[in-house]
């Protein structure tokens, strides 16, 4: 081996060596940029997942509370159904009218599809007052807190108040007082 030879030994080596490096480098550049894509991706489909479900529950909120106005101005006519309930003359709620069944099946059927759309009656009476289900119109005696008496119905469509009960509420006066 000449000299020479040797040194064309070293250079390829080396050259060899600096290549490895350079190599290593871009090998090192390029996982760097593949983990910050990854990341990336991940970031994105966590957010996709996301946005899915944030759509996904304000749909079916719209699709829970789509009628909200349509069954709301259906109270009324249950409140009416009530009352002429009330008001019948004894005779005819006694006899076997066939009207007076008919008008009281026409008020299941309207209540019963409305329970099925999610509406529901607050409780009221012997329950404490909440401002958010009661709306207090009056107070006389009874237990402080307590409703005593139930002016106008309340509902709720699922979980969401629709129309507050109009109650009155005791005022901790004691009614065995008075007597």
């Amino acid at each position: 081996m000449t000299s020479e030879g040797y040194n064309d030994e070293t250079d390829s080596v080396s050259n060899t060596e600096e290549d490895v490096e350079i190599l290593k480098k871009a090998l090192d550049e390029e996982k760097a940029k593949a983990e910050v894509n990854l990341a990336g991706w991940q970031r994105t489909q966590a957010d996709f997942i996301n946005y899915k479900r944030r759509s996904e529950q304000e749909m079916a909120e719209t699709t829970q509370f789509a009628n909200a106005a349509l069954v709301l101005s259906l109270l009324p006519i249950l409140d009416d159904f009530e009352r002429a309930f009330n008001l019948f003359p004894t005779e005819l709620s006694r006899q076997d009218s066939g009207w007076v069944e008919g008008i009281r099946l026409v008020e299941r059927k309207l209540r019963t599809t409305l329970e099925r759309l999610g509406l529901s009656r607050i409780k009221t009476v012997d329950e404490p007052f909440d401002p958010r289900l009661h709306e207090a119109v009056r107070q006389d005696k009874g237990k402080e807190g307590i409703i005593i008496q139930e002016i106008e119905k309340g509902y709720k469509l699922h979980d969401k108040v629709l129309r507050p009960a109009k109650v009155m509420v005791g005022n901790g006066e004691d009614i065995a007082e008075e007597e």
